[in-house]
Parts: structure tokens; sequence; C-alpha cells
């Protein structure tokens, strides 16, 4: 795993849309505020052009977004790129990449979630370059900063940190009025595969289910190839839900499974989802343990990750050690 060079203050973040953009007046408040933020830690930040920019879903053509990407990558006083926000539409930029040259250039950090896991996905898989699945920007906006956004930027310094579970999650869609998360309700992981505390580690693998569903089979997916190079780690599968149903759910497991992509795993932790119909009466967990149940792996679900706030900062592509028990979770994290 070919990890970036440590984030300093002083050094420069870049933002970059390669999904959506902003246009909204209260979202583009809140970015502006992330970017005064960032600048009075210490940062200087800048934006490409496409950024408050958005038609249909997208913040510019595909050709666009993938040039935007790349001139932040490429622009050698870029030290962390963080991403405007999630959407819909990444995957069409992907063909507009060179992952060969991607994967010859010299690996700098990214931040994101959601759509976001159609590249920091790639990026792991095909360039060996970890990133870090956690907030986007706009996050950043808020006072003061909630632990996991300071832990994302301290990871990204080099630091090797351990991450407890939160006390509360937020159920309202809408955050509170000073930007801040609206947490009314208690944390509680589930190990589901068994009643025992779970302990698993591995090479972290995944990001939002919806987005690793796209790219199976396509001309982009060389999961098999990386889960036996790095056979000996084994790894972590780490995935949480946008908007889908149960049923659907188990079908992409299933499609996992019978993909091999579950070859040399150590383990599952799936976060809470955004929205998951339970059709059929058929909750979240039957349908993972209908699909996977059989592979016998420890499996958690109802943690910190994904579009449910707050979330843990999750290293694509570093070694995860993951303990969960009585109903708290534990997630180091070891640059390996």
């Amino acid at each position: 795993m070919r990890y970036p060079e440590h984030l300093k203050l002083g050094d420069t973040i870049g933002i970059c849309a390669p999904s959506s953009g902003t246009v909204e007046p209260e979202k583009i408040q809140k970015l502006e505020l992330a970017i005064k933020k960032l600048k009075t830690m210490g940062y200087k930040v800048i934006e490409t052009q496409s950024v408050r920019k958005d038609e249909q879903g997208r913040s510019a053509p595909a050709k666009v977004r993938a040039k935007e990407f790349m001139e932040l990558w490429n622009n050698k006083e870029v030290k962390l790129i963080i991403y405007a926000g999630g959407g819909d539409f990444l995957m069409e930029m992907l063909d507009e990449l060179d992952f060969d040259a991607l994967k010859n250039s010299t690996p700098k950090w990214t931040q994101g979630f959601s759509d976001i896991t159609h590249l920091s996905f790639l990026l792991n898989t095909i360039c060996d370059i970890p990133s870090m699945y956690c907030e986007n920007v706009k996050d950043y906006g808020m006072t003061p900063l909630y632990r996991n956004l300071m832990d994302a930027l301290t990871i990204e310094a080099g630091e090797e940190i351990r991450q407890t579970s939160f006390e509360k999650y937020q159920v309202e869609k809408e955050d509170n009025e000073d930007g801040t998360y609206n947490l009314t309700t208690p944390v509680k992981w589930k190990n589901i595969s068994t009643h025992e505390k779970i302990v698993m580690e591995g090479r972290a693998l995944g990001g939002c289910i919806d987005c690793v569903d796209t790219l199976i089979g396509t001309k982009f997916d060389t999961v098999k190839e990386y889960i036996e190079k790095y056979k000996e780690d084994g790894t972590i599968w780490f995935l949480e839900a946008y908007e889908m149903n149960t049923p659907l759910l188990q079908r992409i497991l299933w499609k996992m499974k019978h993909a091999g992509y579950f070859e040399h795993c150590n383990g599952i932790i799936f976060g809470r989802p955004y929205i998951m119909r339970e059709d059929y009466d058929l909750t979240q967990d039957q349908a993972i343990l209908d699909a996977i149940g059989d592979l016998k792996l420890p499996i958690i679900t109802e943690a910190d990750i994904g579009h449910v706030p707050p979330q843990l900062a999750i290293v694509q592509g570093a070694i995860l050690k993951i303990t969960s028990e009585y109903g708290k979770g534990m997630i180091e994290t070891y640059f390996k």
C-alpha cells in the first residue's frame, strides 16, 4: 500500500466536485464556513471551478470533472483533496481517468464518502493508494468540530489512532441550525453472527454498497486480484447503504459472494443505512445473514460508518483492527 505524505499545518487542501456540485444557498454557506475554518486551523485552501455549479446532478461534464480532479492531484502543493459532496454520477468520469498514470504517480490523501466510493474504491484496488472514508468538506464548517472530523485530519497527519464508537447518532435528516450534528439516538453496534465479542483485523475495503454494486464485473473490477495480493493480511469489508430495500441488499451481497469478493475475508462491518426499506418484512440483518451467513464470518451491523452521522474516519486500504462488544465498538488504524 502506497501511503501519502503526512498532512501538515501550512499544507494546501484542494476541493473539487467529481459528482454533484454545491449550489443551494445553505450548502454554499456551509462550504464557505468550512473553508474559513480550515484556513483558521492553518491550512491553505483552493477549489476548482466547478465546485459551485450543478446541472442535472453533475457539477460539470465528465471530462471536466476528471480534469479538475487531476489538476489537484498533479498540483504538488496540494496534500489533501476533500470532495465537495456526493451525488449519483461520479462513475461517468471514470472513463476519463488514466488509472495507469495514477498508479505510477505520487499518492496523496483524498477524503469523502457516498458516491465518492466509485473513485476511492478504485484508488485502493487498482492503484494501491489509500483514502479517507469520512465526511465531505462542508461538515468542516461546524463549531466546534466533532471528533470524527478532527480524527480524519489526525490520521492524514500520520497518526495511527484508536477510535471508539459514539454515544448517540442523528436520526433527523437536517443538522442543527449551527451546523452541528443533531444527536438524539443511542448508538448500539450489533454482532449478528455471534453473541460473543468480535475482534477482527484485516485490510479495509469497501464504502457505499450502492456504488460497489455498480463496479462489479466492469473493466474497473480488480477486486479478486487485490484480495489475492493481500491475502496474508485478509480483508475487512466496510459497507453502508444510502438508499435501497432489503431484497436488493441481499441480492448485492449474494452477487459479491459469488463474484469471489469474500475470499480471504476476516470479517464485515456494516454502517447504519440512510434509507433501508424492509420489504416482505425482511430486516437488514436477516437479509445479510440470508445472503452470506453461510460464510461463517464475524459480522457487525449498525456501526458508525456512512450516511447517518456521525461516522468514524475509515482509511480505505489500511489495516484495521475492529472490536465490538456490548453494543460498543473500537477501530484501530495501522499503516501497513
